[in-house]
């Protein structure tokens, strides 16, 4: 039964709709898949097998009867941060690892809400922080390409569950790129929407202001199709942008002529790996055959966006982060002589060394006599940075360019340099800085691994990256490729 488990979303569900397939049928084909190849990749931290093959039924009555929606019976796998009712939910953390959620996130229940079928979730680096997935208490996930080498991070479950054919949709978030840079190191496509197009209610908090969910499949047609499922205002977050959801189905299609790709200079210069720029611009030859034009722009400030990230997601993480204590759920230290000795083993045994580092960054930056020099000016330069995207923004449909530096690197490589790390997001950070949508999709490989190349839009423009996705997919294969041996 291992072809079913080649089909994208889009292709399951039109299978379900002509009923030439189950929803019992594609749901023990994905978890027999998993249960092949999770002990070697660690994609999933827990895998739902009876209630998922209990929903599956459901779903299979409830298509019988006509009831359904038409997403009912498809599978998904969430990201460990989403809380789940009645499902260990880890975000990837000792000191949530006994923790079983007592409701559902928004974007859990909306999934339910539309019929689709859980698997399980996925593996994460610790609290979302990380470019490699590699802080996770439950180990790191490997790249189904190379298993040497990270599948990128903090979705890097998500990504490599996608790219294994472990399950044809997952949720993800992204905080400085964590959907992005995943999907690009696993020849995925994956979308980080909007600041706010995505409910952040029961989605486990790493920096509120940066947080976005979003999605991660093999297509950009099957992450319209999710889209449309997990996006829309809602009263418990308020953060949440009250703004009607279209059928992003509808514009797939659309004609790229007229459109305007700009080309920001900053992410071209001689950083650039020339491979790399090699692949950037067969894309953008793809794209100018598809009647796109491109125009140089310039991201003035875009260069000072990794160092006042780092100020304003640790300094939020430090906040956020202060609710783990071991006194109302979670990893507890034995027999604290003290509430003191409770709060700093609880902490100091539950979170892992980078979580640790951010916070000391954090709590440091928003400390009296340094919030000004530090978190302040951090949060100006954000607003320079969201002028810049603007501003190109207003003479172009899309801003293009490399997702990563690189190719995936192979596990172990940077962990002791945290800069190194950090410098893995060059590309995709200013995007949440600006609080704009932006998308990562299947490039040429180099030298056999995956690369991807990253669009970003208008705020609410995830209808226009879609579309130019789409467009790209329908006259290249590079989505279509597969890791070998798996």
């Amino acid at each position: 039964m291992s072809h079913i488990t080649d089909l994208s979303f889009s292709e399951l569900k039109k299978a379900l709709n002509d009923r030439t397939l189950s929803s019992v049928e594609i749901t023990s084909a994905f978890l027999d898949r998993i249960d092949a190849l999770n002990p070697t990749l660690n994609a999933f931290i827990t895998i739902t097998r009876d209630e998922a093959m209990q929903a599956a039924n459901d779903a299979d009555t409830l298509i019988s009867q006509g009831a359904g929606t038409p997403y009912t019976g498809l599978p998904i796998a969430h990201k460990d941060l989403f809380c789940t009712d009645g499902t260990l939910t880890t975000c990837g953390s000792k000191i949530l690892s006994n923790f079983v959620a007592p409701y559902d996130a928004q974007v859990v229940s909306q999934c339910k809400n539309a019929g689709l079928v859980s698997l399980g979730k996925l593996n994460m680096d610790e609290f979302a922080m990380g470019s490699s997935n590699e802080n996770s208490y439950y180990g790191p996930v490997k790249n189904p390409w190379d298993t040497t080498r990270v599948p990128g991070g903090s979705s890097g479950g998500s990504a490599a569950a996608v790219a294994a054919n472990l399950t044809p949709l997952a949720t993800a978030t992204d905080t400085g790129g964590s959907i992005r840079q995943p999907a690009a190191f696993t020849g995925t496509s994956g979308l980080k929407p909007t600041y706010g197009r995505v409910s952040r209610f029961g989605m486990i908090a790493y920096a509120s202001s940066l947080d976005q969910g979003g999605l991660i499949a093999q297509t950009a047609e099957d992450i319209a199709h999710g889209l449309g499922l997990i996006a829309g205002h809602d009263s418990r977050d308020s953060t949440s942008a009250d703004q009607p959801v279209p059928d992003y189905t509808q514009t797939l299609n659309d004609s790229l002529k007229g459109k305007v790709i700009g080309i920001p200079k900053e992410f071209f210069d001689d950083r650039l790996d020339s491979a790399m720029r090699q692949a950037m611009n067969e894309v953008l030859d793809v794209l100018k055959s598809l009647g796109a034009t491109t125009t140089e722009v310039s991201l003035e400030h875009v260069a000072e966006a990794i160092p006042a990230y780092y100020v304003i997601a640790p300094a939020e993480a430090s906040s956020n982060l202060s609710r783990f204590d071991g006194v109302r759920f979670g990893y507890r230290a034995d027999s604290p002589t003290d509430l003191m000795d409770l709060y700093e083993r609880s902490r100091g045994e539950g979170f892992g060394s980078e979580v640790k580092r951010r916070i000391l960054i954090g709590t440091y930056a928003l400390s009296e006599g340094y919030y000004d020099a530090y978190y302040k000016k951090a949060q100006q330069i954000r607003r320079l940075i969201r002028d810049d995207f603007n501003r190109a923004l207003g003479t172009c449909d899309l801003l293009f360019g490399p997702t990563t530096p690189s190719t995936a690197f192979v596990i172990g490589e940077k962990t002791a340099d945290p800069v190194a790390m950090y410098l893995e997001d060059i590309y995709t950070v200013a995007t949440n800085m600006a609080g704009l949508p932006g998308g990562s999709f299947q490039a040429p490989l180099i030298n056999g691994l995956p690369t991807g190349y990253q669009l970003t839009g208008r705020a609410f423009g995830e209808s226009m990256i879609l579309n130019a996705a789409h467009q790209v997919q329908t006259v290249t294969d590079w989505h279509t490729l597969r890791p070998e041996g798996v």
